[in-house]
């Protein structure tokens, strides 16, 4: 099991590393969904994560996932820059105004990427048909994950797409990561049912359940506690 916790600052990705986040992922604007940092943050929290790995996003603003030649023009630029930091791997996406993936922005950015690994974040539960979107995604070997809700607004409410979507990505080696709406209460539950082995928490692990709320290492500690509860008792269902 893989805990992926959003940090916004250096200190958030120190808090949840020491309490035992297993990946970070970097965005600012955490109310916009999540947008491009800074390379001073981007550099001053790799060195506060301390090794663990750090996922960047690439997303230029928050209108849209349709990008035209000038939004994919910063994107390949952030990308190229941030590229010879050390960072762990890219997040982004790119649709058509179709609801389908957009191949050719996509391999843009991947070009510029440098063969560093991708998660195709949220943009994903805005396709229109997920099994083939991710048949889609299988044609780039860089993307690795896939970060999802199964269609929905929380991934609690979407267990049965979600298990069907780990195993496709079993099948084409992408890793399904889940977020949005996942509850430590429930957690155990939804692991077992969905078969989901990466989890991705965001105001889940704050202070209050509130975008502006400090990340709480308690509750990242009490997550992992739940994993390795699991492992004991036989962990995931097949």
């Amino acid at each position: 099991m893989l805990l992926e916790v959003i940090a916004m600052t250096p200190d958030e990705a120190r808090t949840a590393r020491r309490a035992g986040a297993d990946r970070i992922e970097l965005v600012s604007a955490l109310s916009e969904g999540g947008l491009t940092p800074s390379l001073g943050c981007v550099l001053e929290t790799l060195e506060a994560a301390d090794g663990i790995p750090v996922n960047v996003m690439i997303r230029p603003h928050s209108r849209t996932f349709v990008y035209d030649e000038q939004d994919l023009r910063v994107m390949e630029r952030d990308i190229r820059v941030l590229a010879e930091t050390g960072i762990h791997a890219f997040v982004l996406g790119a649709l058509t105004a179709d609801h389908r993936i957009d191949t050719k922005a996509l391999r843009r950015l991947l070009d510029a990427a440098g063969g560093k690994p991708v998660t195709f974040h949220r943009a994903f539960d805005e396709v229109l048909h997920q099994e083939e979107a991710l048949e889609t995604l299988k044609g780039f070997s860089s993307v690795t994950t896939v970060l999802t809700s199964g269609g929905l607004p929380s991934a609690l409410d979407a267990i049965p797409k979600l298990r069907k979507l780990e195993a496709l990505g079993r099948e084409r080696n992408i890793a399904i990561l889940a977020g949005s709406g996942l509850k430590m209460e429930s957690l155990e539950a939804f692991i077992r049912s969905s078969g989901v082995r990466q989890v991705h928490f965001g105001t889940g692990v704050r202070q209050g359940g509130a975008l502006d709320g400090n990340i709480d290492p308690m509750r990242i500690a009490a997550i992992k506690q739940i994993f390795a509860d699991m492992e004991l008792r036989g962990g995931l269902a097949t």
